[in-house]
């Protein structure tokens, strides 16, 4: 049993590195010879690279961003040594996840500046749930389809995921509902500046014409 502890501890040690791969710095820094954190919103996320570099170094990063919370959290667990169905399971696995989002959020790859933690989240969610993943992303394409925010449409996905955990998956583990809710606030917290330019109709919607020419 000790072993299998110390494996869950070295587990979430990994989750965290995975998490802290700057995708976006290291994406913008290869193939188009800058750091999007000096552009745009300044912000070290798939949105904002979106928007610096356009859907050509966006999409991989968002899918990349996606998969530093869904591989460590998916793959990683399974050999731990814990039984499936154990809170032990559960435990590691919510631990990971967590791991992985606060490494997008503080990557000690790129000076603890990382960005909003929304795909590596639902990377992670992708992981543990996937109907209630799924429910996040129908959330999100419709409110982004209906007004062209992403931090709105962020922002919605977020409380979706918490709501989805406690009405529709009463079988859950209280440590994923924790979880649940623990993601919604730390979504809310990185897009605090965003709720401000919201409220006070400032902020950037997102168009077809974002990004530069490699």
């Amino acid at each position: 049993m000790g072993e299998t502890w110390v494996y869950a501890i070295v587990a979430m040690a990994l989750s965290y590195l995975s998490g802290s791969i700057p995708t976006s710095v290291w994406w913008g820094k290869a193939f188009y010879g800058l750091d999007v954190r000096e552009h745009g919103s300044k912000n070290a996320g798939a949105t904002n690279t979106f928007r610096v570099l356009g859907p050509s170094a966006g999409i991989p990063v968002l899918l990349i961003d996606m998969l530093k919370g869904f591989a460590p959290v998916r793959v990683l667990a399974w050999w731990s040594g814990f039984p499936d169905d154990s809170a032990q399971f559960t435990w590691l696995r919510v631990g990971m996840a967590l791991c992985a989002v606060l490494g997008h959020l503080y990557p000690v790859f790129a000076g603890f500046r990382g960005g909003k933690g929304v795909a590596t989240s639902f990377g992670c969610i992708l992981a543990l749930h996937r109907g209630i993943a799924m429910i996040c992303l129908g959330v999100f394409v419709l409110v982004f389809l209906l007004f062209r925010y992403v931090s709105l449409a962020s922002l919605c996905a977020a409380l979706a995921f918490p709501l989805a955990t406690f009405l529709l998956d009463t079988e859950q583990h209280f440590v994923f509902r924790g979880f649940s809710l623990a993601i919604a606030v730390l979504v809310f917290w990185t897009h605090r500046t965003n709720i401000g330019r919201l409220l006070r109709g400032e902020e950037q919607r997102m168009r077809p014409s974002h990004g530069i020419s490699p």
